[in-house]
């Protein structure tokens, strides 16, 4: 951090990935809390000249607002570390690993948390035939947000007709049944467990749209599942080489107990609106929405 009286600090949003709505809102919410916490901030919609207007601004931090490809994989905090930037969240290798769900899960089982099986397929050979038994999820191996998710049915006639504009290459993962969990860790502590009720699938729509889920936090759920879920998202954290904060979903079958709980994946840029379920955890702990940002800053750093 640099010894300016009044830290100047530049909030990367927008950008280009099928996420950029979700990241100007997040930008704008973030930028508010900070000015409220006596930052000088400046908000940039990260367009093909970030790296030249980065070196204009001469920020002292950067609060990466960014969601999606190009914002959390590795791509934008490469050229933070090149310009020498202090910046929050992960860095280059967590960012590209985290976004990878297949590399990632990789990651996990190595470490022995509990994953379910999946697989990587041509789009073209996904629509042609069943590559797992039903049911199961397609869903694109590198975006987030739920972007682009097709849910086989057990019953199902035949395989996912997938569109033409989704990636060449996709993941078939193994639907597991149950209920939508979700921890966030700050650090070295994990916060809380939430979970996240829908009326049925947690798509883009549920999780942006009024109405389309709504949070129990903390969740309504056995103290052995709670910590179970604290742990595990301590050592995806870790096992990752996440920084600052991250936040892993889970789906746990309530009827298998402990062994019905399972690590989806694991989100180097969660959401950042009040009421989203990073800051909703925070607040639970008695962290309110500016100083949860304004940890994120002081947190910052290059070689993350």
């Amino acid at each position: 951090m640099s010894s300016r009286a009044t830290p100047k600090v530049v909030v990367l949003m927008g950008g280009i990935s099928f996420e950029r709505e979700v990241s100007l809102s997040s930008g704008r919410e973030c930028a508010a809390a900070l000015r409220s916490e006596g930052y000088d901030v400046t908000e940039l919609d990260a367009g093909p000249d970030v790296a030249l207007r980065l070196s204009e601004l001469c920020p002292d931090v950067v609060f990466n607002a960014l969601h999606g490809r190009w914002g959390e994989d590795g791509c934008v905090q490469g050229i933070l570390e090149w310009l020498k930037i202090p910046y929050t969240h992960s860095g280059v290798l967590a960012s590209a690993l985290a976004m990878d769900k297949q590399k990632s899960k990789a990651a996990y089982r190595a470490a022995g948390l509990p994953v379910v099986d999946s697989l990587l397929a041509d789009r073209r050979e996904i629509s042609k035939s069943h590559l797992l038994e039903p049911p199961y999820v397609v869903k694109p191996n590198n975006e987030g947000s739920s972007c682009g998710i097709y849910f086989v049915h057990e019953f199902a006639n035949g395989p996912a007709q997938l569109h033409d504009d989704l990636p060449d290459q996709m993941m078939v993962e193994q639907y597991v049944k149950g209920r939508e969990l979700t921890t966030t860790v700050m650090g070295d502590q994990a916060l809380d467990v939430t979970e996240i009720v829908t009326d049925g699938w947690y798509d883009y729509d549920a999780k942006y749209k009024d109405g389309g889920s709504y949070h129990v936090v903390p969740a309504n759920i056995p103290d052995g599942i709670t910590e179970a879920c604290l742990e595990y998202a301590r050592r995806a954290h870790r096992v990752l080489g996440c920084r600052g904060v991250s936040r892993t979903d889970f789906r746990w079958d309530d009827t298998k107990g402990l062994s019905g709980l399972y690590l989806l994946e694991t989100n180097t840029q969660p959401g950042m609106t009040p009421t989203s379920l990073s800051p909703e955890q925070a607040a639970k702990q008695g962290i309110s929405f500016g100083a949860f940002c304004r940890w994120m800053v002081e947190d910052a750093s290059c070689l993350r």
